[in-house]
């Protein structure tokens, strides 16, 4: 059954189901089907990632490398879950979230979901600036400035189509891939180390890059713009579809965040190779291009990682603005142009990173990447323990939700996360408090105000599948969805504002025929905006005012002979839109027809125009009858 649903409600719409996936050999679907996960794992190795991983590498040397296999392991069961619920029920995480919960509760998991994406694109501002300052000695706050302008590739890229900024992300991590191999075979780690590395070990020292780290690689808008993106390929409806589309997505996630994860290894290990050797802290990411040079030998090496900072910087914002747009058409169902959501976007990113680099300097940079990261970390439950749920609900999911192994590991991994944020928040709110002084207690009482609500929102969202007969019914797919799509409105009371014009007779034709359909009465109501009329009011009684009382009488008579039911009105004044909308909420108006002639530029600030106020004034449905062409 293809898929009817409205393009409205479609994930990414202009470029859904644009990918065909019919091909004869499996090579060839494989690589239909390859694309979404590259588009995912750029975030997993962003600029965010670089200043975790060399501070975790240059401070405690191979120690944190089992954080990033338990991390990766963690985003390829979190990143499959998402691309099977939107293969499976055709709606996005947001969406989702959206048919599921009331209103205030997505305001409020929208609201944290951009916090994360701001913190997300100011690491990719910060990294892209970092790279042009060191590869082309750019100033930092021109740095900045220069990365509002991959606005225009974003928005060629998604005129050219999917396959076009698919097939460049993946480009430029090959070229990040090639920089850390050529990196690691020059620096020779000890490979005993790197395995002993990989044993989890943790102590308070380790904790906070150790939470950096995980939210760096588990991005949680990535969820939501996963199960977006595999909607991008024309699947189909039937299981045996659905289940193929979702194995060769498992292939995709496995292979593209296995890449990542190895650009992120290599990252801390060329940190704890050259610089835990020689017992030398990473501040900023400019004193790791610099420090390589001399360490290694090379000139090489330097630039190999500058340049692979900037290409990392350049892709992940390009998908920054995917799951933007995803994020507030999804929990909002508001769609906003692309150029100006990423504006938007890259300006809340800008902002603190000027303000940053002005006050701290470069030194200060490093400081906010990390702290972008545990921010993505913070918000990670709120959006982990909504895509467990809709996952293991059969009623959503059907013979594609999770069994008990998948359920287990993933609530595992929520449980994980919850407890290492909890963990990061009592400590990181003492140290604020005991730097704070005087202000201490303030610190105090904000801070555990904050946990609290969170903590709050984060327990109304666990229990939610136990009160499920006091929300919204889950979706099941588009049969369940469109059963019930279309409803007939019906009226009872229509008004009719007329203008003694040619046009009145069409508008007139279009009301009578909901009236009669209805059975609804008619309210026909004529302005006068004569200066008699404007200075007596209904004292008024002009020859022109009779006549437009005669005029009304006869519209009456015609109308009762279609045994439709009519009330008319007379009102005065010099503005026609404020009396309608003052009419229009005395009768009750449940629709208003109004008649338009087409008056634009120039001949709106003669004659004015009502439409538009009164549209934006009234909360109703309204039925605009243009005057057809002569």
């Amino acid at each position: 059954m293809p898929n009817i649903s409205a393009s409205s409600t479609r994930s990414l719409s202009d470029v859904h189901e644009s990918v065909a996936t019919d091909q004869v050999s499996t090579w060839r679907r494989m690589l239909a089907f390859a694309g979404p996960a590259y588009l995912i794992s750029v975030g997993y190795m962003d600029p965010g990632n670089w200043a975790t991983d060399l501070d975790g590498g240059a401070r405690f040397g191979y120690r944190l490398l089992w954080v990033l296999v338990m991390s990766n392991a963690m985003a390829i069961l979190l990143q499959t879950l998402s691309a099977r619920l939107g293969i499976v029920t055709g709606r996005d995480l947001a969406q989702a979230c959206r048919e599921t919960y009331p209103r205030p509760v997505n305001i409020a998991l929208w609201f944290l979901c951009e916090i994360a994406i701001v913190a997300c694109d100011l690491a990719e501002v910060l990294g892209a600036a970092i790279a042009l300052n060191l590869l082309f000695h750019i100033p930092l706050l021109a740095g900045v400035a220069i990365t509002s302008l991959d606005t225009l590739l974003v928005l060629w890229f998604q005129k050219a189509g999917i396959r076009y900024l698919e097939a460049f992300i993946l480009a430029l991590i090959v070229v990040i891939a090639g920089c850390f191999t050529v990196e690691i075979i020059m620096a020779k780690p000890d490979y005993a180390g790197v395995a002993a590395g990989l044993i989890p070990t943790i102590d308070r020292h380790t904790l906070y890059i150790a939470i950096a780290i995980l939210g760096a690689t588990v991005m949680p808008h990535n969820l939501y713009l996963h199960s977006a993106l595999v909607q991008t390929r024309r699947i189909g409806n039937s299981v045996k579809q659905k289940q193929a589309a979702c194995r060769y997505n498992l292939v995709d996630c496995v292979v593209a965040l296995n890449g990542a994860m190895f650009v992120n290894a290599a990252i801390l290990v060329l940190a704890g190779t050259i610089f835990f050797r020689v017992h030398q802290e990473v501040n900023e990411i400019q004193q790791a291009y610099v420090l390589l040079a001399p360490l290694m030998g090379t000139v090489l090496a330097a630039k190999l990682f500058g340049v692979a900072l900037l290409a990392s910087g350049q892709s992940s914002t390009l998908t920054g603005t995917m799951a933007g747009q995803i994020v507030m058409e999804g929990f909002l169902n508001i769609r906003v142009r692309p150029w100006l959501r990423r504006l938007v976007t890259r300006a809340l990113a800008i902002i603190p990173a000027f303000i940053v680099i002005w006050l701290a300097g470069s030194h200060g940079t490093f400081q906010l990447l990390l702290l972008s990261q545990v921010i993505l970390s913070v918000q990670l439950p709120f959006a982990i323990i909504p895509l467990l749920q809709f996952t293991n609900d059969p009623q959503r999911m059907g013979q594609f939700a999770s069994g008990w192994k998948i359920r287990a590991t993933g609530w595992a991994t929520a449980i994980v996360v919850l407890s290492l944020n909890v963990w990061l928040a009592g400590q990181s709110i003492s140290e604020w408090a005991s730097g704070a002084g005087s202000f201490a207690p303030l610190i105090w009482t904000v801070s555990v105000a904050l946990c609290v609500s969170l903590l709050g929102l984060l327990g109304w969202i666990m229990t939610q599948p136990y009160r499920r007969s006091h929300s919204k019914p889950a979706t099941l797919g588009v049969e369940e969805q469109t059963r019930d799509l279309v409803t007939v409105q019906r009226y009872r009371r229509i008004l009719v504002p007329l203008d003694h014009s040619r046009l009145d007779r069409l508008t007139l034709s279009h009301a009578a025929g909901l009236a009669q359909r209805d059975g609804a009465r008619l309210y026909l109501l004529h302005v006068e905006e004569g200066v008699t009329s404007q200075m007596y009011g209904s004292e008024s009684s002009t020859a022109e005012v009779q006549a437009g009382r005669e005029y009304l009488n006869r519209l009456v008579g015609s109308l009762a002979e279609m045994k439709i039911e009519v009330e008319t009105a007379i009102r005065h004044g010099s503005k026609p839109g404020t009396e309608i909308i003052a009419y229009a909420r005395e009768m009750s108006a449940d629709l208003l027809v109004m008649g338009a002639h087409g008056h634009r530029r120039i001949k709106d600030l003669i004659f004015g125009t009502t439409i538009d106020p009164v549209r934006h004034a009234l909360n109703l449905p309204i039925l605009v009858v243009r005057e057809p062409n002569p």
